[in-house]
């Protein structure tokens, strides 16, 4: 296992119609590492469209970038050996958005975690196997008995994508890339998801990059932050820090953007996406919202 997993300038573009140069930048020079020990969360936050799944893709090896490297141990993921391949593959796992897409609905939820055992060669028999199956899928909260043998549609979402969780548990990685992972479970599967993964960091030393656009979670996660818009990141620091503290116009309206839990409290204006692309750092966000707390 390595100790860090480095973004170093990395650049995304991709064709585009419509547009001048006949490219738009998803990712623009996005530099950062991620440490295995001590091991960490640290959020990825922004609008749609504001490049964070296109790092996800760069992190994981599916989108070689532009320009700039994705460093494991020093070494860019995108020339490795077979062998070390096989290795980060192992040693950085992802978790998804969509908790169906991510099985086949013609096979039985199973299969994803016994292709893990023989892929990685994880037990020796099968009994161990499935052993293990069992002990994972107790560490995330489900019961045996009632997932295993079943086809995806005849689970919820949540346990859809504790079974991924489970997979991740059986694997023991050091970094885990979730993408967005919670945005369709509702809020008590939410916390379930959000506070196993708080267990893998604290019992099983696991280094998550939590990406999302919603901030309630990023405060409930705690640890460090980046925020990102048009590819950029703006700012970065404590989750304490960003969202008490913020410094950079975006920051202030995503906070701003928050709708809070008392109907006397409205926003007196309107936020524009479009006013983004006016704003730097010596800009000064409109903040007419009333005063609340944040979460």
């Amino acid at each position: 296992m390595k100790s860090e997993l480095e973004l170093r300038g990395v650049q995304q573009r991709f064709h585009a119609r419509g547009v001048a140069d006949g490219y738009v930048t998803a990712v623009d020079d996005v530099s950062f590492s991620l440490l295995a020990s001590p091991p960490q969360i640290v959020s990825l936050v922004g609008q749609s469209g504001s490049g964070k799944s296109t790092i996800a893709r760069n992190v994981l090896g599916l989108q070689k970038p532009t320009a700039g490297s994705v460093l494991y141990g020093g070494k860019d993921i995108f020339k490795l050996s077979r062998a070390e391949y096989d290795a980060y593959r192992r040693d950085v796992q992802p978790v998804f958005q969509d908790p169906y897409a991510i099985f086949n609905p013609f096979y039985r939820v199973d299969r994803a975690l016994w292709k893990a055992v023989k892929k990685f060669k994880l037990a020796d028999t099968r009994a161990a196997g499935l052993k293990l199956i069992e002990e994972s899928l107790q560490a995330v909260r489900l019961e045996p008995e009632n997932v295993l043998g079943r086809y995806p549609h005849q689970l919820s979402g949540g346990q859809r994508q504790r079974i991924m969780l489970a997979r991740v548990h059986m694997l023991r990685p050091s970094f885990i890339i979730a993408d967005e992972p919670v945005s369709m479970l509702d809020a008590q599967v939410r916390k379930h998801f959000l506070d196993i993964l708080l267990d893998f960091q604290r019992e099983h030393g696991m280094t998550t990059l939590f990406i999302t656009h919603d901030l309630s979670t990023v405060y409930y996660l705690g640890g460090e932050v980046m925020v990102i818009t048009k590819g950029q990141i703006v700012e970065r620091g404590s989750v304490a820090t960003v969202m008490h503290e913020p410094s950079h116009p975006y920051t202030k309206l995503l906070l701003d953007s928050i709708p809070q839990p008392d109907p006397d409290q409205r926003w007196t204006s309107r936020i524009q996406v479009d006013e983004l692309d006016h704003l730097d750092d010596n800009t000064p966000a409109d903040t007419t919202k009333p005063e609340a707390p944040i979460i």
